[in-house]
């Protein structure tokens, strides 16, 4: 099997496991959610070992060095040697993580984001029957 010198960085954030599927990976690309080299780039931009890539997902955000090049999404173990995040990245990131449990703890239970119970979603089942 040949070595492999470039991959898209779509397939690459992808297998890196950055992103579920593909296509989340090339949404966020397209939206400029993910920068190479200091540049926006487009999802069928080829990268390849030695390159930086900077990724923002969510509030949190990555910046590291190619380290390895895979099309096929592999094992987490696998993914996680297909790149070298920057000391600096990881800290910050942390550091972000620890200020949203911070800010979840503050809010009250009421306020928090959660799912229905089964009552609430009879009742909202109900409620759209009866509205229709």
């Amino acid at each position: 099997m040949a070595e492999i010198s470039e991959v898209r960085i779509d397939k690459w954030l992808w297998a890196a496991r950055f992103f579920k599927t593909r296509g989340l990976a090339a949404d966020a690309v397209n939206g400029g959610k993910v920068h190479v080299n200091g540049q926006r780039c487009k999802p069928g931009k080829n990268i390849k070992i030695g390159d930086l890539i900077r990724v923002h997902k969510d509030q949190y955000s990555w910046e590291i060095e190619v380290t390895d090049l895979n099309k096929q999404r592999r094992p987490a173990k696998e993914a996680s040697l297909l790149y070298q995040e920057d000391q600096d990245s990881i800290g910050k990131r942390q550091r972000q993580m620890e200020l949203h449990k911070q800010q979840q703890a503050l809010q009250h239970p009421s306020e928090r984001e959660r799912k229905p119970n089964k009552k609430q979603r009879r009742l909202i089942h109900r409620f759209k029957q009866d509205a229709s």
